[in-house]
This record gives C-alpha cells, structure tokens and sequence, in this order.
C-alpha cells in the first residue's frame, strides 16, 4: 500500500480554495453586473400606475446601468401572477419586480398565494407612495360621501363598487367602507384599475377607490367626481380633496406604496448595486415630477427602513383583515 504523505492544514486548504472557486462565478457576475438587459416584472395590466411608474423609473435605471430594461407584464390575480412569475425566476439579478401593498401585504392574509414573500423575495426600497381616491361619475346624484352613504343604507346591495380583485387596495378600500358606514356594497373585481375606472365612466359602476392615477386626468376634465381621499391628512397633491374624516367617515386611511424586489439567493452585491441605483434614480428631478404627475411621491427607503415598514404595514392590515373579516373575493 503506497502511503500517502499530506501536510497539516492541507484538507483545510483545499476545502478553502475549493469554496471560493465556487463563489468566482457569483463575485464575477456582480461585478460586472448588468452585462445583458434587464427585466422589470410588472404584476398590474399596461396603462396602470405600476406599469407607469415602472416604464419611466425602467428607463432612468438603463441609463445608470447602461443596458436596457426591458418591461414584462405579468397582470392578473391582484398582482400574484407577476410576483409568482419572479419568484420563479434566476436570482441573478436579471429579474426584478416593482410589488404593492395588495399582492405584498393583503393577498397573503385574504387567500393563498402561490409564493412566500419571506422565502421567495428579497425586499431592496420603497420606492413609491400615494393616496387613494373615492370617485363617482360626474353624472352621478352623489355630491358628497354622506349622500353616496345615505342612499347606500336606503337600497342595501344595490350600490356597487370596481376593484382590482382581492387585496387591491379598491377591494380594501370598497370593504372599509361597508363596515365602518354599516352599509351593503357589492365589489365588481377586474384585472386592472383602469378596466374598472373605465366601466365607471361609462356608468356601469357606483362608485370606486382608486389609485390617483387613472382617476385624476378624469377629474381635472369633470368626468369623475372626488367624494373623498384615503390619506390622513389633506395630500398636497390633491389639495382639494377632502379625508374620508372631514367628509364624515372615520377610520379610513390607507395609502399605496410600491417598492422593488428581486427573487431571494440573489447575491449580496446584486443587492446592494441594485440599491445604489435606486437612490439615484429615484432622486432624479424628471422622475419626479413624472411621479407626482401620476399622483405619487418618488421614495428611496434604505433596505432595512423597507423590511421595517414592510412589518408595520403587515401587522397593520391582518388586524384590520381580522376585525373587519375581510376575505378575497
């Protein structure tokens, strides 16, 4: 038997090197990182706040990067499609995703959804806030909230109210009101807010809580009527407007957010380049404004002040979604 003589330390050695041979490939590609184009998921249909604010934050983030960005719509099921599809995809760094308040903190408390945001994401910023908006058709009788609420308790079940499916901060929103005004509301789910912001025009809907977006032009032109906003003070960009409280109905105030994350196992350094584009993107005077245009303020949360709020907004809404027993639709 040929005796074989290995120096102290060796296995060790070798057990070293043969780690970090197994980590070039991720320190390679996230120093190059990004080498291709990327792709921006987006979970709501085209024309939406989501897709929007992701097309101009997508082209800011291609000139940081120098590579393209590329938009994949992925709607359907109040966001869970697009977040499924992510969560699915290669973590590195190639896919990422721009997530709400419905399929990031509702969904998962109303219905089951076919991901864990705690297993299967990594949260990078906020990058987004704004405020919600109860509108009635122009032509509607209702002038005020107390006369939409009147005539909601007169004909119980008759009013009904567009939402974005379950979870959607419409649906949220349309559930607040049946139980703090005590009245009987019938939601209407669709795919995407301006499908139902459409049907409102047309006068196929009562009534709709939604995203300042795809209301406000409608607004500006006398063709929606604002009742009342979901923030808990006058918004700044819709001065105009009254709270649900100054309009007469307490215990309403929830605004939408976005944010970015990127599929969970994505490398450190993706992470943090990721974050570093953010910042700066999203501090870009044009994206601002374009932001505000869209009824929403620019934000660029750092990593552990998201994973804070992303708490405090979960812990919020399962205890509204259980005092109000709240379920999807």
């Amino acid at each position: 038997m040929r005796n074989v003589f290995q120096a102290p330390g060796t296995s060790r050695r070798c057990l070293l090197a043969l780690a970090c041979a197994a980590l070039l490939p991720f320190a390679a590609l996230a120093q190059n990182f990004p080498s291709k184009p990327v792709h921006l998921v987006v979970t709501y249909p085209a024309g939406g706040s989501s897709d929007l604010m992701a097309r101009i934050m997508g082209q800011k983030l291609s000139e940081v990067w120098g590579q393209p960005v590329i938009i994949e719509s992925k709607p359907g099921a109040a966001g869970s499609i697009g977040m499924e599809y992510t969560a699915r995809q290669a973590n590195d760094g190639y896919t990422f995703v721009v997530g709400n308040l419905g399929p990031i903190a509702v969904n998962p408390l109303i219905s089951k959804v076919p991901y864990n945001m705690d297993k299967d994401f990594i949260p990078v910023a906020l990058t987004a806030t704004g405020p919600n908006i109860l509108v009635v058709n122009v032509n509607s009788p209702y002038k005020t909230l107390g006369d939409m609420l009147a005539d909601a308790r007169a004909k119980p079940g008759v009013l009904n109210f567009g939402t974005s499916g379950p979870g959607s901060m419409a649906h949220l929103g349309g559930e607040l009101i049946i139980r703090q005004a005590n009245v009987k509301l019938v939601g209407v789910p669709y795919k995407g807010g301006g499908q139902a912001v459409n049907d409102l025009l047309a006068g196929h809907l009562t009534m709709m809580v939604a995203d300042a977006l795809p209301v406000s032009q409608w607004i500006k032109i006398n063709r929606l009527r604002p009742l009342a906003i979901t923030s808990a003070k006058r918004s700044r960009l819709f001065p105009d407007i009254p709270t649900f409280a100054e309009a007469g109905l307490q215990g309403i105030v929830a605004e939408n957010w976005w944010g970015v994350f990127v599929p969970a196992g994505t490398p450190k350094a993706i992470v943090d380049n990721y974050h570093a584009a953010l910042v700066k993107v999203m501090a870009d005077p044009e994206l601002k404004e374009k932001f505000a245009g869209l009824g929403v303020e620019a934000q660029a949360s750092t990593q552990d002040e998201f994973r804070a709020f992303l708490a405090a907004e979960i812990a919020k809404y399962a205890k509204l979604v259980a005092d109000n027993g709240i379920k999807g639709e």
